[in-house]
């Protein structure tokens, strides 16, 4: 086991699959305590428990929907009873596909409650702690959609420009407490997610999620889609001493997309 995180907590929200669940597998593996959070109770102890065996680290699941804000500040008081934060990974987050004429209000405004009052509200929780600490790390995954517009995903693009914003304007007040906020822009990721994310795409344009697919991975540099392994590793490098002098930024992940 590495030591890079050893002595250190971290709170990752939307940690039971995918790159949240990878960003955990990383930090585990260095050492981190983690406190999970999903609305999957169930799945997320299981993933706790697993974590825990495998590495050797202290790992608690704490579920609660991100978009509660009452159930949000109770969850954050409970695992710093259990242990102080040091490290807060905004990761949960929802994705709708539609053209924007298409777009029902409360399509829109769940993707607004997810991703970006989640992250309000999980942040304004965490922050008092880290602050009091003068010290710790916000990480929040945006997307490649929060740094450019595209087709049929005006509601996840314009949650993720929010929070891309948001990551700069944290970084400026938080700076003398010493607290490090920064985001993380990944192309399209390979989870179990995709298949949702590709068939609302296709939807909307009329084609097969296969061809979409296709079409997807050529239009990258590097030919293929990212895999969560790979925006966990940026996640561990933000979140390590490494990163001690970053603040403000929102790196993409996208096998050069943004180049071309």
């Amino acid at each position: 086991m590495g030591t890079r995180l050893a002595a250190r907590t971290a709170l990752i929200t939307g940690g039971s699959r995918g790159i949240g669940l990878a960003i955990a597998e990383a930090y585990a593996a260095e050492g981190c305590a983690l406190a999970l959070n999903a609305r999957d109770g169930e799945r997320l102890a299981k993933v706790a428990d697993d974590l825990a065996a495998r590495h050797g680290v202290p790992v608690r699941a704490f579920p609660c929907d991100v978009t509660a804000r009452d159930a949000v500040f109770a969850m954050v008081a409970e695992v710093e009873a259990w242990r102080p934060l040091d490290i807060l990974v905004n990761n949960a987050g929802i994705h709708v596909a539609a053209r924007f004429v298409d777009y029902s209000f409360e399509d829109f405004k769940r993707i607004m409650e997810h991703n970006v009052y989640g992250v309000f509200h999980v942040t304004q929780a965490v922050l008092p702690g880290l602050m009091a600490r003068r010290g710790g790390r916000v990480i929040n995954l945006a997307s490649s959609a929060g740094k450019w517009g595209s087709r049929n995903q005006s509601a996840y693009n314009a949650s993720k420009h929010a929070v891309v914003g948001l990551t700069r304007c944290l970084g400026l007040e938080m700076a003398p407490y010493n607290v490090l906020v920064n985001a993380i822009c990944p192309w399209i990721v390979e989870t179990d997610m995709l298949h949702d994310f590709v068939a609302g795409h296709a939807a909307a344009i009329g084609e097969s999620p296969e061809a979409l697919v296709d079409r997807y991975t050529a239009s990258v540099p590097l030919q293929r889609l990212i895999q969560p392994r790979e925006v966990a590793g940026l996640a561990l490098y933000l979140a390590s001493d490494e990163a001690s002098y970053i603040n403000g930024q929102a790196w993409a992940v996208d096998g050069g997309y943004t180049m071309i």
